[in-house]
Parts: C-alpha cells; sequence; structure tokens
C-alpha cells in the first residue's frame, strides 16, 4: 500500500535526523566506556581486539536508551523544520490536524519499540553475559594475558618466563628468559635471543621454539652445571588451568524476558531473587512502552513560538528523557531490595510522564495559540535581561578600590 504524499513527506523528514541521532548517541557512549576499556585490557594484557568485541556487546544496552532518543529528536527536529518554514502553518491552514500529522511518527516509533523490545528482552541479555564472560577470560588469560612484556609470569608453581619484547602480534618475541625446576631438585634455565609460540595436539600444552640462546642445566647430581649453546631448541610449556565461565543468569540483568517472568512469578518465585527480577521485568517493559508516547512530547516541544528559533524545546526533551530514564534506574535499584513495590516504581512515574506528555501536547494541538515551551522562553528572557543590566551595572566605589 502505497502512502499519501504528505506521509512520505513527513516520512523523510522523520527518519533523516532518528538515524542520525540514534548513531551519534550510540557511538558518543561507547567512546565514554572505550577508554576505560582500552585502560582495563591493557592493564590485564590482552589483545587489543578484545576492545572491539566488548564494545560490541555493550551496544544492545546503550541502544536501550538511545531508541528513544533518536525517535524523540527524529519527530521533534522533523516538526520543528515545519514550524520554522511555516510549512506547518499551511497544514494547519488546510484542515491537517497534529493528529492526523503524527499517525507517520506513530507507525515509526511502533516499529522501534518492536525492535526495542527485541533488544532489550533478548539481545542486550545475552550480550551482557558476553561481556562480563570476555572479562573473566583477560583475567584468567584464556586470551592470552597471562604474558606481559617486561614481567615476570608464572605457570604453576615451577615455571617462570619473562620476554623482554614482543612484535607481529606477539607472532616474535625477543630477549626470552624462561627458568623450570622440578620436584627433584633439577633446574633448567634458558636464555634466547628470538621465538615463537607453536600450538602442539596436546591443548593443555604448547611448544615455546626459541633460538640463539645458552641452556644452563643444574641438580642434585652435578658436580657443576652443564651449559649448551643451541641455535634452536623446543621447550614444552604446560599451559595454567582456567576454570570454565559460569553459566547465563547470575543476576536479573542476563534473564530474558520469559526468564524473568518465570523468576518474578512462576510457582517457585519467592524473597529477593522474586522482587528483582520483577523490578528488572517491568523496567524493561516500561524502556519499550515508553517509545509509544515520546511522539507527543516531541511535537509539544519542537514547535516554537512564534518570531522564536530558540532551542530550547530540543534541549528541555532531552533533559526530561534522560530525568526520567535515570528515576526508572533508582526505581528499579529500589524494587529490588524491596523498598517499594516493583510495579509502582515503574508504572507510576510512566504515568507521570505520560501526562505531563499529554498535557503539553493538549496545550499545542487544542488551546487556540497555546505554547507550551512559550511562558519559560518569555521567563529565560527576562531573566537574561536582568543579568545584562546587572553587568551593565557600575561597581560600588569601595569595590572598585578593592
Amino acid at each position: 500500500m502505497r502512502l499519501p504524499l504528505l506521509d512520505r513527506y513527513l516520512f523523510r523528514l522523520t527518519i533523516v535526523p532518528l538515524f542520525g541521532t540514534l548513531v551519534l548517541a550510540a557511538m558518543l557512549l561507547l567512546i565514554e566506556k572505550m577508554l576505560s576499556l582500552f585502560d582495563f585490557v591493557i592493564n590485564e594484557g590482552g589483545p587489543v581486539s578484545v576492545v572491539w568485541r566488548m564494545l560490541g556487546n555493550l551496544l544492545p544496552e546503550y541502544l536501550g536508551l538511545g531508541i528513544p532518543i533518536g525517535v524523540m529528536l527524529g519527530v521533534l527536529l522533523a516538526f520543528r523544520r515545519l514550524a520554522l518554514s511555516s510549512e506547518l502553518d499551511a497544514m494547519r491552514a488546510v484542515g491537517l490536524s497534529f493528529g492526523r500529522m503524527l499517525r507517520v511518527p506513530l507507525l515509526i516509533a511502533t516499529a522501534f519499540a518492536v525492535v526495542n523490545f527485541g533488544i532489550v528482552g533478548f539481545l542486550q541479555p545475552f550480550s551482557r553475559y558476553n561481556y562480563e564472560e570476555l572479562r573473566y577470560e583477560l583475567r584468567s588469560g584464556a586470551l592470552g594475558a597471562s604474558i606481559r612484556v617486561g614481567e615476570f609470569a608464572r605457570f604453576g608453581d615451577r615455571m617462570t618466563l619473562r620476554v623482554e619484547e614482543s612484535l607481529d602480534g606477539g607472532r616474535d618475541l625477543r630477549g626470552i628468559f624462561l627458568r623450570t625446576a622440578d620436584d627433584r631438585g633439577r633446574s633448567l634455565a634458558v636464555s634466547a635471543a628470538s621465538g615463537r609460540f607453536l600450538r602442539t595436539d596436546d591443548p593443555d600444552t604448547i611448544i615455546l621454539r626459541v633460538a640463539h640462546g645458552t641452556l644452563v642445566h643444574d641438580g642434585p647430581g652435578l658436580v657443576a652445571p652443564r651449559v649448551l649453546t643451541f641455535e634452536q631448541h623446543d621447550i614444552p610449556i604446560p599451559l595454567p588451568p582456567v576454570d570454565r565461565f559460569r553459566a547465563r543468569g547470575d543476576g536479573t540483568l542476563e534473564m530474558s524476558i520469559p526468564e524473568l517472568l518465570e523468576a518474578a512469578y512462576g510457582p517457585d518465585a519467592q524473597g529477593p531473587p522474586a522482587a528483582s527480577a520483577a523490578a528488572t521485568l517491568h523496567r524493561r517493559l516500561v524502556q519499550c512502552v515508553v517509545v509509544f508516547v515520546v511522539p507527543f512530547l516531541a511535537v509539544a516541544l519542537g514547535v516554537p513560538p512564534k518570531r522564536s528559533t530558540s532551542s530550547l524545546g530540543v534541549f528541555l526533551s532531552v533533559i526530561l528523557l534522560v530525568t526520567y530514564h535515570k528515576i526508572t534506574e533508582y526505581g528499579e535499584r529500589m524494587g529490588a531490595i524491596g523498598r517499594v513495590d516493583p510495579v509502582l516504581a515503574q508504572w507510576l512515574p510512566f504515568a507521570l510522564f505520560v501526562g505531563l506528555c499529554g498535557w503539553l501536547y493538549h496545550v499545542l494541538a487544542h488551546r487556540p495559540g497555546g505554547q507550551p515551551i512559550g511562558a519559560l522562553e518569555r521567563a529565560l528572557a527576562r531573566a537574561g535581561r536582568v543579568l545584562a543590566r546587572l553587568a551593565r551595572r557600575p561597581l560600588p566605589a569601595r569595590l572598585a578600590r578593592a
């Protein structure tokens, strides 16, 4: 079914800033986290490529907030453009109501609400688990993080290895020192100019192939240590045991919506775990349904007063949505520890937010000459004039002398 020309025009005006805002918000949130992840991975001695895998697993979590902001700013900037170009006045003059013009934004909001439900309900728990697994593997050395350049690395109780320099992504090692001992007092010390690790058929053992070095063998039965120079020598190294990461579901953040329903309202649901699951479940549901509300807030704050080009509505809309997001986070924590009812902690702020958005939209759409942010703009203008007069007023004589 082909959309009418008006709806196609509104779709183009909305979808471009929507995707632009969504990408920008996700990139800003990821960049903020990227620096701490680089620091963590470098301190743990892991490969830098792990940072991109960890950021990819954080993306669904950030989209939970990025999608409502993207939908809101997409609709807001579209209607702001219509208002500033006087196209909105022409549409209103021919009898188009705000409700009719909101048809396409609400269809877009419905599509993104479904996408957000899939992200926060199913994709986000698995990506959160994968992120925690990568952190665990970095700390345990399963990602090759147990050998750090310039430091002594221990393999079990009887082997020590030190590498001066690592080139070509760890495939070319320089300045190698290795010492190993057994339970009978025999020891082996090896120093080599270069070396590299090789895989073996045994998953618990790797081969360190060293070149151009010296081997010193000592033990109780030897009168003096035996010294051997070599061009190439293979040394088997047993890998340290790495425990498997825990199963998914250690905490409500790693549970999908069906799992949360079972944990919160299933036959075995009781006590603090049930309250924590209910708090997380209702917050995720609120994250999805709030997308249906933000187009009304966007229209109310996106249309500036007549003869005004102020961007106050853009700033105010972001502040309101982020504040509401933080309130739901706080409500989730309070509901999880039993301070408040998990349902009221989410749906009462949601009802107040819906009431605020509905009132702002009613003022714009159904009151003649109504401008929801007009009074705020006038108050800010008066405050600006007062501050300007104070800035021009000369200082008292005693302050000027000081």
